[in-house]
């Protein structure tokens, strides 16, 4: 039995509104930022940009470059960052921007890669930081922080001040990359204060199109002055330790149109808070800063976050409308050395939340030490999609089916929505969602009706729908004089290969890709594998076996040559697309890849990585130091780098010797704290209680791209060399990664890397996800080894 799912596309709406905002962009500059009522432009074309975070602060600065070249590199197109007060000024008077704090050389350096930056000034940022950012001095001065109370004002115009002296020539008018500027953060009910801050920023100096504030919870902003924008977590690490999964996550997983998240941030914000009108979604697009890229892990509370839970989130955020796609955090970092306190998040600030002294990895796509995680490839796929036709998909209103689920517990009914624009579209399906697997839907095929073309129903064949899948399906797609009117398979990009424009898709696991091209736009068609026939004014092509080889030329009817490349699944997660040797390419790797100027740069741990590249270069790009190996790769060319042995190729042994200096003792009682929530054991818990390992660490292993992999049990765990704390972890069932260039080389030769660890009382009220259950009562380090990233850079012959 078939499971036909239909839907009506309305006619367009009228026309969105403009200029009704007092948001604009300097005047002169070539690409005009203008913000209608349901999208952006951007020199008059429809624009949607992907921004992720990344905290300058809490990353070496020399390594920042080749950290915002993998963010571009996986889609990024703004880099947005806190700029966090008590980093800068933890002692009153001594501001500090060297190093890394060098707020002007971090935004100097997103420009020379085309990136856009987003300073979220603050005051109060939060982002896990001791005070929510606000320096102690602070605090010390004023009773009432976050509000218009002078006492407060004063340093605020001075910190202010600060900022904009550090930006200065950087904005739009003067061709700089901010693009916008968000203001105070997670401020529920004091709208005037708000006001007040954005005013001070600009008398400041302080100059941006676009002026934002954080908008969930039902916030209270100033009429029409700030931008809202919204947010949406896979998982928290705020909610109460035996409260399972939260509803206010759920509902991430369906396609909905609401835009509002009221679970993020309740932890601090007073649920009395109400009284005011939030802002109206008719006056603004749907867009994001806070979609999550991962989450943290709290003391009482380490949710574990996967690849798939942060692609489906993003995938279903674009079908439910959104224009902006924002994601906190997209790059994880470690928390700097404080001068005269530790800088976390903790009960001793009276916040509901123990953080980790150091760590804040965030379980982001781009981790502490810059590591790739799957779901950087995860959104990099979708982020491929949004760059070539998120101009189409920005204006597309957002259509749900009128069968809906039954309420938030419905796994059975299929969620999925379209975005169109009265004759063209993009279907998108979600089917997965964390710990609650949905099940498979059999026999599933679509109907879509649009008021200025012909009804759609495909696939020809109904297929099932897997559990777990989530994908984006084009309809009616225009490519360089072909209508694509339905395809199983994913847009990813489209590369020029030598006059030919080649459309790439990435065919669903579990589903066999089928092409519906129009057969008024075709001249001849032709597939290397599967079926072609005409059926209906179409020209179908069922039964293609996907990978690099499955390519379908086209000829078009008006003369033009299209292709289409229906990659697998898996391979659809390795492709990237950059200018690189002269020319944009599609390349396709297993490693990390950026782009950067005349080279593209290769990370990756294995012995001998390569790429395959479309269209292939004239000749073979030069690796120092390697042989390049020439094969095909169906339709691309594949480059294989051939050197010596290298460290953790293979070729030797990994694995670093551990030496268990003492037993732990028994587990400390819980002590608790804000909200009765469980607090870190005490200090002196580490020295009395703690097992204590010692790990060997070779002077030989080179330093850059070197992690040390812990295997371990237990509850806290903390990495030393000498009497400096180095690294530290709670347990949640991972391994811990430590970056050996992070440590100090002479110190660690002289006293090597010691492991403390605290096992976890079985009784004690926190979370742990059940992968990992009852393994942290036994305080343990099982197993060490290293692992090297190497960066191999190919430039043109």
């Amino acid at each position: 039995m078939t499971h036909q799912h239909h839907l009506r596309v309305p006619a367009p709406a009228a026309p969105p509104l403009t200029g009704h905002l007092p948001l604009a962009d300097a005047p002169g500059v070539p690409d005009p930022i203008e913000v209608t009522s349901r999208w952006f432009t951007r020199g008059g074309r429809p624009w949607f940009p992907v921004s992720g975070e990344f905290h300058y602060t809490r990353y070496p600065a020399r390594e920042w470059e080749e950290e915002l070249l993998k963010m571009k590199a996986g889609g990024v197109t703004a880099v947005a960052s806190y700029v966090i007060w008590i980093h800068h000024e933890e002692t009153e008077g001594r501001i500090r921007f060297d190093g890394d704090r060098d707020l002007r050389r971090f935004a100097e350096l997103c420009a020379r890669h085309g990136l856009d930056f987003i300073p979220r000034i603050g005051p109060w940022s939060h982002a896990e930081v001791r005070n929510g950012g606000l320096p102690d001095w602070l605090l010390a001065r004023t009773r009432a922080p976050r509000t218009d109370d002078p006492a407060y004002l004063e340093p605020v115009r001075t910190w202010f001040a600060a900022i904009a002296e550090q930006l200065e020539g950087l904005d739009r008018a003067h061709g700089g990359p901010i693009v916008a500027i968000q203001i105070e953060n997670e401020l529920y009910d004091q709208p005037g204060h708000l006001l007040t801050l954005k005013r001070m920023a600009q008398e400041a100096g302080l100059s941006a199109p676009l002026w934002t504030s954080t908008a969930w919870g039902g916030v209270q902003l100033p009429p029409d002055e700030l931008l809202p924008l919204f947010g949406g977590y896979t998982e928290t690490f705020w909610t109460e330790w035996d409260g399972g999964w939260p509803d206010t996550c759920r509902k991430h997983f369906f396609f909905t149109h609401q835009r509002d998240d009221e679970g993020i941030g309740a932890d601090l914000r007073p649920t009395t808070v109400r009284g005011g009108d939030p802002a109206p979604t008719d006056r603004f697009p749907w867009a994001t800063c806070e979609l999550g890229g991962g989450m943290a892990v709290a003391y009482h509370r380490r949710p574990r976050v996967e690849a798939a839970d942060i692609g489906a989130l993003g995938l279903s955020k674009i079908g439910c409308g959104s224009v902006w796609q924002g994601y906190y955090m997209f790059h994880g970092g470690t928390n700097p050395a404080g001068e005269l306190t530790t800088l976390q998040e903790s009960h001793a600030t009276d916040y509901p939340n123990d953080l980790p002294l150091l760590t804040y990895d965030f379980q982001a796509p781009l981790g502490e030490y810059g590591q790739y995680r799957p779901s950087y490839h995860e959104l990099r796929l979708q982020h491929l999609l949004l760059a070539d036709f998120g101009h189409r998909i920005a204006p597309m209103e957002s259509v749900l089916p009128e069968r809906q689920p039954a309420g938030q517990n419905d796994r059975d009914t299929l969620r999925w929505a379209v975005r169109g624009d009265g004759r063209s579209g993009f279907l998108f399906v979600n089917n997965h969602q964390p710990h609650e697997p949905l099940p498979d839907h059999p026999d599933t095929a679509f109907t879509v009706e649009f008021p200025d073309a012909p009804a759609l129903s495909f696939p020809s064949t109904p297929v099932t729908v897997p559990s777990g899948a989530y994908f984006c399906w084009p309809l009616r797609l225009d490519v360089a004089g072909l209508r694509l009117d339905w395809a199983t398979a994913q847009p990813v990009c489209t590369v020029d290969d030598h006059g030919r424009t080649v459309l790439v898709l990435a065919a669903t696991e579990g589903i066999t890709p089928e092409l519906a091209l129009a057969a008024d736009t075709v001249a001849s068609v032709s597939a290397p594998s599967g079926d072609i026939t005409s059926v209906d004014g179409r020209v179908l092509v069922t039964g293609l076996r996907p990978g690099t080889d499955a390519l379908v030329e086209v000829d078009t009817a008006d003369g033009g040559r299209v292709a289409l490349l229906v990659l697998d699944a898996a391979t659809a997660r390795t492709a990237y697309r950059g200018v690189a040797w002269g020319a944009e390419r599609l390349v396709l790797s297993a490693a990390g890849v950026v782009f950067d100027r005349d080279e593209v740069r290769v990370h990756s741990p294995a012995g001998e990585p390569s790429f395959a590249v479309l269209p292939a270069p004239e000749r073979a790009p030069v690796v120092a130091g390697a042989t390049v190996k020439e094969t095909a790769d169906g339709v691309l060319t594949r480059y294989t780098v051939l050197a010596d042995a290298v460290p953790g190729d293979g070729s030797q042994d990994t694995t670093l010797p551990v030496t268990e200096v003492r037993p732990a003792g028994p587990a400390p009682a819980t002590a608790t704290g804000v909200l009765g929530r469980a607090s870190v054991p005490a200090d002196p818990y580490f020295d009395t209680v703690a097992a204590e390992y010692r790990v060997g660490v070779p002077d030989e292993l080179p330093r850059a791209g070197t992690l040390l992999r812990i295997h371990w049990t237990g509850d806290v765990a903390r990495a030393y060399v000498g009497d400096t704390l180095v690294a530290d972890q709670f347990f949640s069932g991972r391994v811990w990664e430590i970056g050996l260039d992070r440590l100090p080389a002479e110190a660690l030769r002289a006293d090597g890397l010691r492991l403390r660890v605290l096992p976890l009382s079985a009784d004690a009220p926190v979370y742990v996800p059940a992968e990992a259950a009852g393994a942290g009562e036994t305080a343990a380090v099982a197993h060490a080894e290293w692992v090297t990233t190497r960066s191999w850079a190919a430039r043109a012959d």
